[in-house]
């Protein structure tokens, strides 16, 4: 298959698997999904969908998060790892988006990025996931499988980010970036991975990577 064969198949494989497309990460507005993005830093969904309903008991709005201290944040969160960063980031967001922003998380990368604690990629999910703004966040499972895909030499996420949005039709990234994660959880994963089941890497698979796995 040549790149466009590929990618053609990349896309229809995964549309046929999720035709509906659930969000990871529990949130009822763009604020609670805001804070459940930062508290995914280098933490499973699973465990933020844990702690996210013990802190927006609490406080589910700016204007409540900055009553509280932000050891009292941290608390809440400590088992989402990073809390010391995290619970400032939160709380200082929280400010910002009152002083700034009227209390409303803004429609902007930029103004996005300009907040404690928010980079690239939580922007990027909370534009498309919230205010459906064509993004493509790039996470670890992207990044494994579009290098495992041969659909990108990239070193990093930003490289990943720039080959995935330059090969993909821009009205499908929201869909397409969960779809891949929701793919590379169950079928192509980083530990356990089995490749009869992962039908995407197993057909159109980089050599050097199915030359690895069949070596062990």
């Amino acid at each position: 298959m040549n790149k466009q064969e590929r990618v053609t198949f990349v896309i229809n494989t995964l549309k046929e698997l999720y035709p509906t497309i659930p969000v990871p990460l529990d949130h009822k507005d763009p604020y609670t999904l805001l804070i459940a993005v930062l508290l995914s830093a280098q933490c499973t969904d699973v465990r933020v969908n844990q702690i996210t309903p013990l802190l927006f008991a609490k406080a589910d709005n700016p204007y409540d998060m900055i009553k509280m201290s932000v050891e009292e944040i941290k608390e809440i969160i400590r088992p989402c790892g990073l809390s010391p960063m995290k619970s400032k980031g939160i709380h200082g967001l929280s400010h910002i988006l009152i002083d700034k922003h009227g209390g409303k998380v803004p429609q902007s990368f930029e103004f996005l990025e300009e907040l404690p604690a928010v980079g690239h990629k939580t922007a990027s999910v909370v534009m498309s996931q919230a205010f459906g703004v064509p993004a493509f966040p790039v996470d670890t499972h992207i990044h494994r499988l579009m290098y495992r895909w041969n659909l990108t030499n990239g070193k990093n996420v930003v490289q990943t980010e720039k080959d995935a949005k330059r090969i993909f039709p821009e009205e499908i990234w929201n869909d397409l970036h969960l779809q891949i994660i929701w793919y590379g959880r169950q079928y192509s994963p980083a530990r356990g991975w089995d490749l009869e089941k992962d039908i995407i890497t197993k057909t159109i698979g980089r050599k050097t990577v199915l030359d690895a796995y069949y070596k062990k």
